[in-house]
């Protein structure tokens, strides 16, 4: 296939690099930046700020963007954003547990992620299943680093992250369709109805499947000899349906509502008898009402129900090794959440604009976790049902000098969190004799200031900077949820964490011009009392057997390799993360375009109580990435990308594993046949290089495998 493949590309990128004439209808020319600036609104903000307003860095991923990239999926197109820390493995080829997006080197599950407006953040992981957002929804992507918890709350560490999907334009349906290496295929439609100026509908549906790449034991210490019975790639089924319909009840007032249905399977657990299963269904509505030509009220509501049932598989010892499911896990849970804002364009006494706000969300979940025998038997169960609540209050007010050409930001936020888990039990064989354990409910009141500066220097030239801080609360998958097995090893919940709190600040650059722009940004952020992996040392051997106990697992303290194989969560870190950012973009001409980027993120612990050194780069970070591209438009309705991502060397897990440095090539050629129908072909990894890439977290066991070269086709047709 992948023969065949290769030669439609090449046969594709001879076309486009020939000049075309006749019937064919002719496109717009590449994007003026410098227009594009002008218009473009950061919503992500809550204020509608434009984009050279903002005193946080902030990337603006267009449509014109994602369609020139050779990645496939979102999460590996924004791996190429400077101050992103996203390894070259897609969301497909990951456990569901680990999809998520790292910035700034702060960790994983510490960055928002809203779609069209709404946390999209997994209610129990705290990960992001980017399959519930394929790149043929996606109109555009806010990107706002740094501390944002005086807007949003919960997650706003490490920045917010905005995808606006696409909205009705007109009668018309699109039908988008590819295909490439490792049988990996998407399949998506939609249809736009405008009933009237009043009523408008979007239905969009998709399905993608992949046989996929990875497989963990291939490049585990000691491969080939871990590759056991039963173990092969990981294969993903992801769909999605999806209906949008707009209101206009009223002249003044804008509404909206959102009905959402997805699947994923996926067997990354390597073992084709233990399959993963996502069932995830949404609502959302809202409305905006213009109270005035400056005041306007928005409310939003949403639900989110989701069904996650996970089994992890072995083998067992030699000389059989036959595979067998060792452990199940089921984790039903739902979020409801609602937000209310008034906005006031006052535009007196120095003040342009307040907002006020304040919004709720419940988290309800719950964890059982079987542990089985090779026979099937049950060996133990654990069981916990718990809640968490978030209640936050906002305000925000923007202010203009006028003897000198600087705007300021001014935000707080107060936030009310609180943990319940009123039922955790442990039980043996079967079930029986369960064990109750007392948790204590957790709370705490967090506040959030913010205070962002923008000085005008030139009508092209701006400095900026911001101090803020943030905070973060534990995972419903870190208090609730203990797992493992005498291989790999035991993790156990820990109900009492806290949240975490980070204060930072940051200071930056950008210069605009027709053409293009440059932006420069350092950073400083650190977290206190960050959540870690505490893996119990033989000296603590009481400790870890008690726990284990605790959890109903007989056994698990047991002493093995100068380690006893448990590990146990805590708030017992403290992390300190300093870089700077550059990124940078230029249109030479009508045929040439030039994009390049770079970030060096220097991220330690400054004090840990578990077995990670401080003052040793953290795994998963590498210091230095950089990427660069250079696009090529044969004629306006072509053109060819080319593009290089350059990862310097890291850790797989702080001061362990290294991970040598790596570069990769891309390629992705797009063609517009007529004004309805286009074609499009990529490569990723194109040299087809042998390599291993950076963890998704600071711990790790193994090495991984990046992707190799993949190769697709595709097309797209609107009528």
């Amino acid at each position: 296939m992948r023969q065949g493949t290769l030669s439609s590309f090449c046969l594709l990128t001879l076309i486009l690099l020939v000049p075309q004439y006749g019937a064919i209808a002719q496109v717009a020319p590449p994007p003026d930046y410098d227009q594009k600036l002008s218009d473009v609104v950061v919503n992500a903000t809550r204020s509608g700020t434009p984009l050279d307003q903002m005193s946080l860095n902030t990337t603006i991923l267009t449509k014109e963007v994602l369609e020139a990239s050779p990645d496939q999926t979102i999460d590996q197109v924004l791996k190429n954003v400077p101050g992103v820390f996203l390894n070259d493995v897609p969301y497909y080829q990951k456990d569901p547990t680990g999809q998520s997006i790292n910035v700034r080197g702060l960790g994983y599950g510490r960055t928002l992620v809203l779609i069209d407006g709404l946390p999209a953040n997994d209610a129990f992981y705290g990960t992001v299943q980017w399959n519930l957002v394929p790149m043929s929804s996606i109109e555009s992507v806010e990107f706002v680093r740094g501390g944002v918890s005086s807007l949003w709350g919960n997650y706003g560490m490490g920045g917010v992250i905005n995808i606006n999907t696409k909205t009705p334009k007109n009668s018309s349906q699109d039908i988008s369709a590819s295909y490439g290496s490792f049988a990996t295929g998407n399949v998506a439609a939609s249809k736009d109805l405008i009933v009237s100026d009043a009523v408008q509908m979007r239905f969009s549906a998709d399905y993608f499947s992949s046989e996929g790449f990875q497989n963990y034991a291939t490049i585990s210490p000691g491969s080939p000899g871990n590759i056991k019975n039963g173990m092969g790639t990981d294969a993903v089924k992801n769909s999605n349906i999806r209906l949008q319909n707009y209101f206009k009840p009223t002249q003044d007032t804008n509404a909206f509502l959102r009905l959402g249905y997805s699947t994923m399977a996926d067997l990354s657990n390597n073992y084709a008898i233990a399959p993963n299963l996502i069932q995830m269904a949404d609502v959302a509505g809202g409305s905006t009402t213009n109270l005035d030509v400056n005041k306007k009220v928005q409310v939003n509501v949403y639900y989110q129900a989701t069904n996650f049932y996970k089994q992890t598989a072995n083998n067992l010892a030699a000389p059989s090794y036959k595979p067998y499911i060792n452990a199940n896990y089921t984790d039903p849970y739902s979020t409801v959440g609602a937000s209310a804002q008034y906005t006031h364009d006052l535009n007196f006494a120095g003040i342009d604009q307040y907002i006020v706000g304040l919004d709720a969300r419940n988290i309800s979940a719950s964890n059982q976790t079987n542990n089985l025998a090779s026979s099937g038997a049950v060996n133990s169960v654990s069981y916990a049902q718990g809640q968490q609540n978030f209640y936050g209050l906002l305000g925000q007010i923007k202010s203009s000098a006028n003897a000198i050409p600087l705007e300021a930001t001014l935000g707080a936020r107060v936030d009310a969190w609180n943990s319940q888990t009123p039922t955790s039990y442990n039980a043996g064989a079967n079930g029986v004799n369960p064990l109750y354990q007392a948790i204590p409910n957790q709370s705490k009141t967090q506040l959030s200031p913010s205070l962002g500066l923008l000085y005008k220097a030139t009508s092209n030239w701006d400095l900026r900077g911001a101090a803020y801080q943030a905070f973060h609360a534990p995972s419903m998958n870190n208090t609730l949820r203990s797992y493992g097995n005498s291989v790999s090893g035991y993790s156990l919940a820990n109900p009492n964490l806290t949240p975490e709190t980070m204060t930072g600040y940051e200071i930056g650059t950008d210069y605009r011009w027709k053409s293009g722009f440059a932006q420069l940004t350092a950073f400083n952020n650190y977290i206190q009392n960050a959540i870690a992996s505490y893996k119990i040392t033989n000296a603590n051997v009481a400790f870890a057997t008690s726990l284990c106990a605790g959890v109903g697992i007989s056994g698990c303290g047991a002493s093995t390799g100068g380690f006893t194989n448990v590990s146990y969560y805590t708030n017992q870190q403290n992390l300190l993360s300093r870089g700077i950012e550059l990124q940078y973009h230029h249109d030479v001409n009508a045929q040439w375009a030039l994009d390049g980027g770079y970030s060096y993120t220097n991220t330690i612990l400054t004090w840990s109580a578990t077995t990670d050194p401080t003052n040793t780069q953290v795994g998963g970070v590498p210091r230095n990435m950089a990427n660069a591209g250079i696009t090529y438009y044969p004629v306006p309705q072509a053109s060819l990308t080319t593009t290089v991502r350059y990862v310097g060397n890291s850790w797989m897990s702080t001061g362990s594993l290294p991970v040598p440095a790596y570069a990769i090539v891309g390629l992705r050629a797009n063609y517009q046949v007529t004004q309805q129908a286009s074609v499009f072909a990529s490569v990723v990894n194109l040299f087809n290089r042998q390599y291993v890439t950076f963890n998704i977290a600071s711990q790790a066991s193994a090495y991984q495998a990046g992707m190799p070269q993949a190769i697709s086709v595709g097309a797209r047709f609107q009528f």
